[in-house]
C-alpha cells in the first residue's frame, strides 16, 4: 500500500478593501485630501526635502487606508471580471480540492 500525504492548501477567501462609492470611500478621500494639504511642499529645496515630503504622503496614505479598510469575503460574484471560465474552474476546485484545478 502506498500512502500519499495530501497537503492542505490555504486559499484566501477574503480580502481587505474600501468599497467603491461607499461612505467609507468618500470619507477616505476627504481625509486623504485634507491630510495631504497640510504637508508643506513650498519648502522643498532639495532631494532630502522631497524625500521627507514623500515619506509624509506615504505615512498619511497608509494610516488612512488602514483606518477605512473593510474585510470582504471573496465569492464568485465579488468582481465584474468573474466569467464562465472562473465559474468552471471553481466547480473543478470544489470537486477535487486541488490548486491545479
Amino acid at each position: 500500500m502506498v500512502i500519499i500525504p495530501i497537503i492542505e492548501e490555504h486559499i484566501e477567501l477574503s480580502k481587505q478593501s474600501i468599497t467603491k462609492n461607499s461612505e467609507e470611500n468618500t470619507e477616505f478621500i476627504k481625509e486623504i485630501v485634507a491630510s495631504f494639504s497640510k504637508v508643506d511642499i513650498l519648502t522643498i529645496l532639495n532631494i532630502d526635502d522631497l524625500e521627507e515630503a514623500m515619506s509624509k504622503f506615504e505615512h498619511i496614505f497608509d494610516h488612512t487606508w488602514f483606518k477605512f479598510l473593510k474585510s470582504v469575503r471573496i465569492t464568485r460574484h465579488s468582481k465584474s471580471w468573474w466569467n464562465n471560465k472562473y465559474s468552471q474552474d471553481l466547480v473543478k476546485y470544489h470537486s477535487s480540492r486541488t490548486v491545479e484545478n
